[in-house]
C-alpha cells in the first residue's frame, strides 16, 4: 500500500501514462505529411522543435500541442477516477514522458519529454506549469535556443513548486528536470562548443 492505494494501482496508472507516452506524434504526422522520418534530420528527436526543423511550423505545433496533451491527459485520466490522489497522478504523468522518451514501438528511442513534461505540469500544478512555460518562452526570445531554453525552465520547475508550497510535485517535477537535462546530454555538449541550432533552423 502506498498512500492509500495498492501497487497494482500505481502500476496500472504508471502502465496507462507510459502508453499515452509513448504514441509517436511527431514522427505519425511528418509520415502522414510526406516528410519522411523526421528521425533522420536535425537532431534524430520526434519532438515539436525537430519537426519544426522540416519548415512545416503547422505540424511543429500540432506535435507540440499533442505531445503535450499526453503529460495532461495521463493526470486528468487519473484524477477523474482518484482526485484526491495527488501521488497517483504524478507517477501516471512521469510515466508518459517515460513513454514518451523510451517509447516501445520504437525500440525505446524517442524524444526529450519537454512538451509532455509541461503537458502534465499544466494540469497537476497549473501555477508552475504557467511559470515554467513563461521561462521557457522568456529565454526561447533571448537566445533563440530550444534546448537552452527547455533546460532553464526544467532547473527551475521544482523551485516554482516549492516556494508555492507543492512540495510532492516539486519532488516529481526535479525527477523529469534530471530525466530531461540527461536526454539533452548532447544538446549541453553543443551549447558548450557554441554550436547548437537556433530555434527554426533546418537541417
Amino acid at each position: 500500500m502506498i498512500a492509500g492505494y495498492s501497487l497494482f494501482i500505481y502500476f496500472d496508472a504508471a502502465l496507462l501514462g507510459y502508453l499515452l507516452g509513448s504514441i509517436p506524434f511527431g514522427l505519425v504526422l511528418t509520415r502522414m505529411a510526406g516528410l519522411g522520418d523526421v528521425r533522420s534530420i536535425g537532431s534524430g528527436s520526434i519532438g515539436a522543435t525537430n519537426v519544426l526543423r522540416t519548415g512545416n511550423k503547422g505540424l511543429a505545433l500540432a506535435t507540440l500541442l499533442l505531445d503535450g496533451g499526453k503529460g495532461a491527459l495521463a493526470v486528468i485520466a487519473v484524477k477523474a477516477y482518484f482526485p484526491d490522489a495527488t501521488i497517483l497522478a504524478l507517477v501516471a504523468g512521469t510515466a508518459a514522458v517515460v513513454g514518451h522518451n523510451f517509447p516501445v514501438w520504437l525500440k525505446f528511442k524517442g524524444g526529450k519529454g519537454v512538451a509532455t513534461t509541461f503537458g502534465l505540469m499544466l494540469v497537476a500544478a497549473p501555477l508552475v506549469g504557467v511559470a515554467a512555460c513563461a521561462t521557457w518562452l522568456v529565454v526561447a526570445l533571448i537566445f533563440r535556443i530550444s534546448s537552452l531554453s527547455a533546460l532553464v525552465a526544467l532547473a527551475l520547475a521544482p523551485v516554482y513548486a516549492w516556494a508555492l508550497g507543492r512540495p510532492e510535485e516539486a519532488s516529481a517535477f526535479a525527477v523529469l528536470g534530471a530525466l530531461g537535462w540527461i536526454r539533452h546530454a548532447a544538446n549541453i555538449g553543443r551549447l558548450l562548443r557554441g554550436e547548437e541550432p537556433r530555434i527554426g533552423a533546418k537541417k
